[in-house]
């Protein structure tokens, strides 16, 4: 297939600015993969969906407010993205204007916290280092904004540092939200558990590569940015046993999806470990280690959309998504959900 073949029309109008008062109070299509029906309901179907027997599968990466802004030697404007933390207690970060941050320049934020600029590693990458007083974590303490994604058109406010951010967050080292994630409350997390659904976690690393878009028409040919996961023992097992006892596996996310999918074995049962992922999940493709999806609407063209219709195919995805743009669902981050059963 053709980057081309994933585009799809979406009125600005229906891009969500603002995420809903209440979490749950979101909107979820439901998409059944064998038979191409869809059914429009409220999200807290969701405890309805997900049988006693499954297991839920959750990202518990947290975002960090990652944006910094300050200024070059010359005064003019800069901003850096960290992307995460390298040996040796430098940093790998993305940089704005790009021409302008070479190696030996200084960034500052403050008069407590600059970063010198050590290495260009191309695809718009950069090694940096703290080099004042506050390190990278007190200067994003104090100085960080919230990432939110280049289609969200306004300034971050407080409440985007609860909101862009699920409620089981636990690790700091995302630069995006695990969005499939935020419609969930601890309430409905509680009455899930207290069915008998399992509830497993695992983390990865969300970086800016979640948002690059695929610029190349031969798929073969798009490059993944590398992404931090890890997955226990105790989540491993959790998974396997319940999939070997008939129970599904419901990955909560793209992410989530790319994990297990990682550490997925030919049998269908996943390996704990650590590493870097740079999976690139299109059509076609076999999954061994996912069985539900739950998920929000992507941006056309994107790696995420790619594979969603991998898993859901291709014909009922982008049918799905033309049913949402009519009924007028809200799309991306603070969007409404879709589950693929």
């Amino acid at each position: 297939m053709r980057a081309a073949d994933f585009d799809y029309a979406l009125p600005p109008s229906l891009i969500a600015q603002h995420p809903l008062p209440d979490r749950a109070a979101s909107r979820l299509l439901v998409l059944d993969r064998a038979t191409g029906s869809i059914r429009h309901l409220e999200f807290g179907a969701i405890a309805d969906l997900v049988a006693p027997e499954d297991v839920l599968v959750l990202n518990t990466s947290r975002v960090i407010p990652a944006r910094l802004h300050g200024t070059r030697g010359s005064g003019q404007k800069a901003e850096l993205l960290l992307v995460r933390e390298l040996p040796g207690g430098t940093w790998l970060a993305m940089g704005h204007p790009g021409g302008k941050l070479k190696p030996g320049r200084t960034v500052r934020f403050a008069s407590d916290s600059a970063v010198l600029i050590l290495e260009q590693l191309g695809g718009g990458l950069r090694r940096v280092k703290f080099v004042d007083r506050l390190d990278a974590a007190a200067t994003l303490d104090k100085y960080g904004e919230v990432p939110l994604p280049p289609y969200i058109r306004r300034a971050p406010q407080a409440e985007d540092r609860d909101r862009y951010q699920t409620v089981y967050a636990q690790h700091d080292g995302s630069v995006a939200a695990p969005t499939a994630g935020l419609h969930f409350t601890p309430e409905m997390l509680r009455r899930l558990g207290e069915r008998g659904v399992a509830i497993a976690e695992l983390n990865l690393h969300i970086g800016p590569g979640t948002f690059k878009p695929v610029e190349v028409d031969d798929l073969t040919r798009h490059t993944m940015h590398a992404e931090v996961y890890a997955v226990s023992d105790r989540a491993a097992t959790l998974i396997n046993t319940r999939r070997g006892a008939g129970g599904r596996v419901w990955a909560v996310g793209t992410t989530v999806v790319r994990t297990l999918e990682t550490v997925g074995q030919p049998d269908g049962t996943v390996r704990p470990g650590t590493g870097d992922t740079a999976l690139f999940i299109h059509p076609p493709y076999v999954f061994r280690a996912v069985d539900r999806l739950l998920t929000n609407f992507h941006l056309p063209r994107s790696t995420l959309l790619m594979l969603v219709c991998a898993f859901g195919g291709y014909e009922n995805v982008m049918r799905a998504y033309r049913g949402a743009v009519q009924e007028k669902y809200r799309f991306y981050s603070y969007g409404d959900a879709m589950a693929l059963l």
